[in-house]
Formats: structure tokens, sequence, C-alpha cells
């Protein structure tokens, strides 16, 4: 696989903290209100444009797009983000808690993205690749990086071993306690650069962790524009396997498709072993003001994909039961990230929101990464990853 150095757009150092933001798809826009306000320097006046405008402004709408783009040239105009001279690679570190991940921050080919070299393992809704390619188009940028993995390799490990003994460029907590730190590797043509892009040569695949919309986006704008110049590569961090990190995505149900509460519990019991103990197989449901543990086996012969948590989940009880046949595209059911807690699903069970709520385990980067390589799909809403990168740190301008 190629990656390479770029002239970064990015806060001038006083200022990171105050620029970086939670991703876009992350908040809705009550949060993402909530979180920029009194801080015009935030970039989620860029990624949540319609935060700016008269409520009730669709996200998608010209005057959204055309809110992004005046938002971003002010950060520019007024010195918040500044450009590089140079191509360069940085390194960037999070660290949530105890758990601590550090990644490469490039460009990278969207040819290996459309061969499989960087491989997926989530569908694209063509509604959100419309939006990210049009977004793309209107701030002529890449804004938002992917967030990718491959399997480790200590040669690169070395590489950014040594870039990150040395005093970073940025250093901040954000409010939500997690700590971002980064570094410059190298620049372009310098022997650092030159055995980063060696190392990774020889790394025959990578894989989309996060930002499948964006690099599915980044594409279609490459291709549009016959892959000249900066448009063939887009904006990401690749961080090794081993030092990542899936919280589970959990499912909410509106409504109990027309049966009884003891009618769901009867045809629930034919499927899953519901007691206090925990199975091969387990999750928590939240209904009627109580958690249930939810116990099974793995059916014989289940491959990687329908031995999922959510897979048998959806399987073997949404779809026949309560009548969900496409997670995807059903209003019925919506999903919380790990992240937020039990105490969401309680919430918004005994407020009224959902009828029952299901809290699942995470999958590991192993079983993500092995189904991506069998060329198969996850179910939608399969994988949290946890801590998110940070937007605004870094953008990728397409001139």
């Amino acid at each position: 696989m190629e990656i390479r150095p770029f002239a970064a757009v990015r806060p001038n150092v006083k200022d990171a903290a105050s620029v970086a933001s939670v991703p876009y798809d992350t908040v809705d826009e009550k949060e993402a209100k909530a979180l920029a306000e009194g801080n015009p320097k935030s970039f989620l006046h860029v990624s949540r444009p319609e935060i700016d405008l008269p409520a009730g402004t669709d996200p998608a709408s010209d005057a959204a797009y055309a809110q992004a783009r005046r938002a971003l040239d002010a950060l520019m105009a007024d010195g918040t983000l500044i450009e590089d001279a140079e191509r360069r690679f940085y390194a960037y570190r999070q660290i949530m808690g105890g758990h601590s991940q550090t990644g490469i921050v490039a460009v990278f080919d969207t040819k290996d993205y459309l061969s499989g070299v960087l491989k997926q393992h989530e569908k694209t809704r063509k509604d959100k690749e419309d939006d990210r390619t049009r977004h793309i188009e209107t701030l002529g940028a890449h804004t938002g990086p992917a967030f990718l993995t491959y399997r480790d390799d200590p040669a690169v490990d070395a590489i950014v071993a040594r870039a990150t003994s040395g005093d970073p460029l940025y250093d901040f907590t954000a409010p939500d306690g997690i700590r971002h730190t980064v570094w410059e590797i190298a620049s372009e043509g310098s022997d650092a650069a030159a055995e980063l892009q060696r190392r990774f040569a020889e790394i025959p695949v990578a894989y989309i962790a996060d930002g499948h919309h964006r690099s599915a986006a980044a594409a279609r704008y490459a291709q549009a524009r016959g892959f000249e110049g900066e448009s063939r590569w887009f904006l990401g961090v690749i961080f090794p396997a081993g030092q990542l990190k899936i919280l589970p995505y959990n499912r909410l149900v509106a409504d109990l498709d027309g049966k009884r509460p003891d009618e769901f519990l009867s045809l629930l019991s034919q499927n899953f072993k519901i007691g206090k103990d925990k199975g091969p197989r387990h999750c928590r449901m939240y209904f009627k003001g109580g958690w249930k543990d939810l116990c099974w086996e793995i059916p014989p012969g289940a491959d990687a994909v329908s031995a999922l948590d959510v897979s048998y989940l959806q399987d073997r009880f949404l779809a026949p039961v309560l009548g969900i046949q496409d997670p995807r595209t059903d209003p019925r059911i919506s999903f919380s990230g790990g992240i937020r807690g039990e105490g969401e699903l309680e919430a918004k069970v005994d407020s009224g929101e959902a009828a029952v709520a299901f809290s699942m385990e995470g999958v590991s980067v192993g079983e993500m990464m092995s189904i991506a390589d069998a060329g198969a799909i996850m179910p939608p809403k399969s994988t949290w990853f946890e801590p998110k990168l940070r937007s605004g740190l870094f953008i990728h301008r397409i001139p």
C-alpha cells in the first residue's frame, strides 16, 4: 500500500484545543450546538454548519454547505488555521483512561481503496456518500480523517517511537477527558519519510476501521477528476491493530410490534436463555425497568458474520419476531455507541422513547479483519471505535 506526506492545514499551537472537535457523525444537531456554544473556533462550525443557521435548516441544503465553506475560510483568514509549507507525516496519540493508541497521519491512495488494498467491513449508504462528496467539493478539502488500521509491524513501531520521544507539536486534554498529542514524524524527502513509505509498501493490506463514507466519498471525488493531483489522495490516520479498542454498538427498538410483554418474553426464550448467568455468547436486555441476561450458543456451521452477537440477535429475534428486516433503513431501530454507556439505554426505555434495549458485547479487531479479509460485510452498526479522531487537527486541501 502507498502512503504519502501532505501539506496539512492545521490549527496554530495555541488554538489547537479550541479547534479540535468530535466527528460530525457522533453527535446530533442539539449536541453539536451545545459543544460549540461560546467557542467560535470549534471545528463543529465547519463540520456541522447547520448549528449556525436558522433552526430546522436541512444539513444537506445548499445553505448548509455554503456556511461550512464560510466557516472554514474564516478560520484560515484569521490565522486560527495555518498551512504547512512542507509535506509531512505526523504521529497522533490518544489516551483514554488507561488505553493509549498512536497512529500515523498521512494521505492514502483512493486507488488502493477501489482495488481492495484498503479493505472494508461495512456497506455505505448513498445519501451519506452524497453528503460527504458534496462536502469535499464545496470545501475543496478533506476535513475529517478516515480511521484506518494494519497488522502490527515492529519496524513501523520503531519509526513512530523515535518521533514520539521528542517534544510534541500539540498536547491537550479535551473536555471529555481524552488526551490528544501530536508530533511531527518527518518531512517529504527525508530519510525517515522514505523509510516509512518503504515499510508501508511492504504491508499488503490495511482496513477501514471507521470512516467508510468519508473514504467512499473521497474515491468518488477522485474518480470524477481522473485521479489528478491531490484529488487522488485522501486524509487518514492509521493505527496498529494491536493498539485498538472496539466498544459495543447497542440496539434500541421503538416498539414490540404489537406483542404483549408476556408474549414478547415467551418468544425471546425460544432462542435465548434468560437468566443471570453468562453463557458462551451473551448480551443484556433492558425491558420494563430491569436488566435481563440473554445467553446462547453459536449455531453449528455458522460463518464469521452469522456468528457475531449482533447477527444472532438480528437473525433470530429482531427480524423474525419484531419485524425489523433491514436495520440499515428501518426507523423502528436505533443505535447507541458503547461510549454512551448503559445509562442512555435505560433513559430511553424509561422515557418511552424505546420499548426495549440490548446492550451488546464488543467485536474484536481480529474478527473485524477476518471478515474483511473474506470479502464479507458486517451487519450495520457493529463496531464503535473509541477514542474517536478529533476533527480540525488536520485538513487535506485539494487545490
